[in-house]
């Protein structure tokens, strides 16, 4: 029968199909719209219950239009106010000690930490360095690095230095393995022969004969070497040192010795009390301890 029909027929019938469609179209969308507005009454009354906010009678009808903005505004603002609030928190808690506490209080802290600590409190500000800096803290560490130890060293010493740099000197010093010639003649030494040295020479030395002190020698800045009278080694002959350093080409030593006359050369050594010593295989030097000595000791500049 449809092949009877003609095209005016065929046309009517598109039309009644695309408005049966576009019928059924707008009834799906008016039974989603009580949804929708079940959805912005509970968000209005959530917005009333947080921020005690709800639209006028004249607010109503523009209310959901412009719902998402204030609702928008409203976090925004809540947002911020909690940002200021974590922050005046935080800036609470890292307030400066030194502020905090006052200056007389951070030096008795600072006093009780350990030198290495008090150090890296020096670039904390210009005021924390003011105050790690005083020579009421640095006097008492001090005291504390030179007590025991054999030679202070000169460059310490100078009149007007303040402590922290005689602390900081006194540690690069110490720390020093090359000799100078004036650690050999500001210091007096103690001499004894080697085990493997004749037996001759050992029985004239006190050092293993137990009878008596060691034997001492003596270097001057002329290059000479004396020992005290009487003794039986000493032969009363003239007697020259010198002090040998090479150098690689980044300055790092390649060899360093001091040698007497032309006996072997003595390798150069430095103690944990920040003594000297020197030896070969016949006999030993080793430098008498004279922290007491005024002035300190050794070079008057650092030596590296």
């Amino acid at each position: 029968m449809n092949q009877c029909r003609g095209p005016s027929y065929i046309l009517l019938r598109r039309q009644h199909q695309h408005q049966h469609q576009h019928q059924h179209q707008h009834q799906h969308h008016l039974g989603s719209l009580p949804f929708l507005m079940m959805v912005f009454e509970a968000m209005r009354n959530q917005n009333i219950a947080e921020d005690g906010y709800g639209p006028s009678e004249d607010e109503d009808d523009d209310y959901y239009g412009k719902f998402g903005s204030r609702k928008m505004a409203v976090l925004t603002d809540k947002r911020m106010k909690k940002s200021r609030k974590r922050k005046k928190k935080r800036s609470e808690n890292l307030e400066d000690p030194l502020v905090a506490f006052g200056w007389d209080i951070m030096l008795m802290i600072l006093s009780h930490l350990d030198a290495r600590s008090v150090a890296l409190s020096l670039v904390v500000s210009r005021t924390w360095h003011g105050v790690a800096s005083s020579d009421a803290i640095w006097s008492k560490k001090c005291e504390e690095l030179w007590a025991g130890k054999a030679h202070l060293p000169r460059v310490s010493q100078i009149k007007g230095l303040s402590k922290l740099a005689a602390y900081s000197f006194s540690i690069m010093d110490g720390k020093r393995s090359r000799i100078m010639k004036e650690d050999l003649w500001d210091h007096a030494w103690e001499f004894h022969f080697n085990k493997s040295a004749p037996g001759y020479w050992r029985n004239l030395d006190p050092y293993w004969k137990g009878a008596g002190p060691p034997m001492r020698r003596y270097f001057h800045p002329d290059g000479s070497q004396t020992a005290d009278p009487g003794d039986k080694v000493w032969g009363g002959h003239e007697s020259c040192y010198s002090i040998i350093t090479s150098l690689l080409a980044d300055g790092k030593i390649r060899e360093h010795y001091v040698r007497i006359n032309r006996w072997p050369q003595m390798s150069i050594s430095r103690k944990q009390d920040w003594g000297w010593k020197m030896s070969n295989h016949l006999y030993c030097y080793s430098s008498v301890p004279d922290a007491d000595s005024k002035g300190g000791t050794g070079p008057c500049f650092l030596a590296f």
